[in-house]
């Protein structure tokens, strides 16, 4: 407990969308205001099942850059927070271990941090767990944003390895990200981790920057 009021004092809660202080998670103001998605499951090709609670615009867009790309390691909390709950109410008891898409480490050393694991540890933490490091990133490749749908696909195609194969196999995995655009990145973990042994792979993440309602072919 004085670990906690402790580390308060020195970086306080935020909400991750308005700044708000001493908010643990998102506050009461910007709850109400965030674009959520009209269907939270998404379901298609390429990686089977993903629960996403909002749209990647506005506030959630700016937020989501902020914890990426500016050192905003503060909104892994109330992110991380919102995820669990959607995945909780739109998966609930089809997964038995969490896991995250890696960064690779020329991008972790760079920024500091692996966003995707701040957030998946965030999530775990709802559900008194910790998430296990299943994946690897085996080369960098190019951000995915600004690529079309194909080249989106080849960029990632054999990028991933298993991590830690022996808890892989058998294993109902919750596979985490920040973003979902067109899958591919997600589809390519899913192929690795079955491939792999694993029994079963469903996915969440934060926001969806296509606002697809229905199932995707």
């Amino acid at each position: 407990m004085r670990s906690h009021l402790l580390l308060d004092l020195l970086f306080p809660p935020k909400c991750p969308f308005c700044g708000a202080l001493d908010v643990h998670g998102v506050c009461s103001k910007c709850e109400k205001a965030l674009p959520r998605m009209e269907t939270a499951l998404r379901e298609g090709a390429p990686y089977g099942k993903c629960a996403v609670p909002l749209k990647y615009e506005g506030a959630v867009r700016e937020a989501i850059l902020r914890f990426k790309f500016r050192g905003g390691q503060s909104a892994a909390e109330g992110l991380g927070m919102l995820l669990a709950q959607c995945a909780a109410e739109e998966l609930g008891g089809e997964f038995d271990i969490v896991t995250w898409a890696p960064v690779s480490e020329k991008r972790r050393r760079e920024r500091g941090y692996d966003q995707a694991e701040l957030l998946a540890r965030a999530a775990a933490k709802c559900w008194d767990t910790r998430p296990e490091r299943l994946l690897k990133k085996l080369r960098d490749n190019p951000p995915q944003s600004g690529l079309g749908a194909a080249e989106r696909r080849g960029n990632v195609l054999g990028i991933y390895g298993a991590a830690q194969p022996d808890k892989i196999k058998d294993a109902r995995v919750l596979l985490i990200d920040d973003i979902v655009t067109t899958g591919s990145t997600l589809g390519e973990c899913v192929r690795v981790l079955k491939e792999s042994g694993a029994q079963s792979v469903v996915c969440a993440c934060v926001a969806s920057a296509t606002t697809q309602t229905h199932k995707e072919r």
